[in-house]
């Protein structure tokens, strides 16, 4: 991983009002959303799809803490009810984009997009490994996840807090979406 990428990912993701954490492993990083979970005192959890080892991790540590946590298969019916009691919604990014401080989520399941967009504070995971320089990059991975799934793909792109600038002419963050971010980047290869 090219260290001025990371930085310039860095740079972007927080000029838009995001936090960006760097973990050593997965252990690492369920470390960190635990450690974020805590100080916005979520009592509930809504987890997007994950890879099953860190999923698993978060699941236990949640369970010690006494946190409730929903996740994937959604009930259609109960949404996005089921994920409006949640304060943190956790998912996991498809590759990011230092050019412009982004999250790139692909899915074709609308319920998981909500994930990242309904609760309060949202944190997003990815691998270092999934950082892409330009946005002109993401276009091929983007376009083979379309062909892939040609029907309902969905591409979201997270870059900060949501953010609105129609209420008195102020730019105003979490009004139609999380008020905060955060990226947890893992350094390490999966093992």
């Amino acid at each position: 991983m090219d260290e001025n990428i990371m930085q310039q990912f860095q740079e972007m993701y927080e000029t838009l009002a995001g936090q960006v954490h760097s973990a050593a492993g997965i252990t690492e990083a369920a470390e960190i959303v635990i450690s974020i979970l805590q100080t916005a005192e979520a009592e509930h959890v809504a987890l997007g799809k994950l890879p099953e080892d860190f999923r698993n991790l978060l699941e236990n540590r949640c369970a010690e803490l006494g946190l409730d946590v929903i996740g994937p298969s959604f009930n259609g019916t109960e949404l996005p009810q089921a994920l409006d009691s949640a304060q943190v919604g956790i998912s996991w990014a498809a590759f990011a984009i230092a050019e412009t401080g982004t999250l790139v989520e692909l899915t074709t399941d609308d319920a998981l997009r909500l994930v990242s967009a309904l609760p309060e504070v949202h944190v997003g995971v990815f691998r270092a490994t999934d950082l892409l320089e330009t946005l002109q990059e993401a276009a091929s991975p983007i376009r083979e996840y379309f062909a892939e799934n040609p029907r309902n793909a969905t591409v979201t792109f997270i870059s900060g807090p949501s953010r609105t600038g129609d209420i008195e002419m102020r730019l105003t963050l979490g009004v139609h979406g999380p008020a905060q971010t955060h990226a947890v980047v893992i350094q390490s290869q999966p093992g």
